[in-house]
């Protein structure tokens, strides 16, 4: 089973070149982030067309995740729990139906910037509360992966240049700390398990030249519960998609797990 990450930014506007890696990466299931749509506009019948059951948790302009399977969804959360008054659309899971079901969650993680601000104490909440809810899901003791852009640097061979993010969020201590804490509670980080070559990156800023210069940075993440480490037979990233027309800034990771 191919299981893909990919923030999209905006389904809608790049539909043409979502729709072209589909028909090329053929996933068995896709999380996508950075709808910046509601439900009612999500572009569900182009992607039923390839054959794939849709979940969405979409808001307008802002946000919103996506899960799309092959395979029948069932027992769908839409929200990450933990702060009732949080109206972000930044979080869904669902099962993945089969011989042997996989859970599988969508996650588009506060961006967090500017330090300082609410905005990155927003972040760190939510990243606790990801955390929280991890736990629980590893007590079902199943397969598990949580797919998505974490917005994190985790290590400064992460990013092409280190030092250019010394002052934002996604590289800030804090942010690191939260990352490796969900990680410690039991889950395994796919890319490095499987590969682990350094300069691999997911995401490329669209200004200053970055994609033509490699000044890249590796934010989107596929964490495993050990049930889905166990069956992890590879993990890449489709970097050629950001040369595309009308790219996303990110480019799809997908895992492949025996299932």
């Amino acid at each position: 089973m191919k299981i893909a990450t990919w923030n999209v930014n905006s389904v809608n506007a790049r539909l043409e070149t979502v729709l072209r890696w589909f028909e090329e990466a053929k996933p068995d299931v896709a999380c996508l982030q950075e709808l910046k749509c509601v439900d009612e506009k999500f572009p569900a019948e182009a992607f039923e067309r390839l054959g794939y059951n849709a979940a969405v948790h979409g808001q307008k302009t802002y946000n919103g995740v996506a899960i799309l399977s092959k395979a029948p969804l069932e027992d769908v959360r839409r929200g990450l729990p933990g702060e009732e008054t949080d109206e972000q659309a930044r979080y869904i899971e669902a099962v993945v139906s089969g011989p042997r079901p996989v859970r599988v969650a969508s996650i588009y993680l506060p961006n967090g910037n500017p330090i300082g601000t609410d905005k990155f104490a927003y972040k760190l909440r939510w990243m606790a509360r990801l955390t929280a809810h991890a736990r629980e899901l590893l007590a079902y003791e199943e397969p598990l992966a949580l797919m998505g852009d974490y917005n994190v640097i985790p290590e400064p061979r992460d990013a092409a240049h280190p030092e250019n993010w010394t002052d934002d969020a996604l590289f800030q201590t804090e942010s690191r700390e939260a990352f490796r804490t969900l990680k410690w509670i039991g889950l395994t980080e796919a890319y490095l398990a499987a590969d682990g070559a350094p300069d691999a990156y997911t995401f490329w800023d669209y200004q200053a030249g970055a994609w033509q210069r490699n000044n890249g940075i590796r934010i989107d993440h596929a964490l495993l519960s050990p049930q889905a480490a166990d069956l992890l037979r590879g993990c890449e990233i489709h970097r050629h998609a950001r040369g595309w027309d009308k790219p996303s800034d990110h480019v799809p990771l997908v895992i492949e797990l025996d299932l």
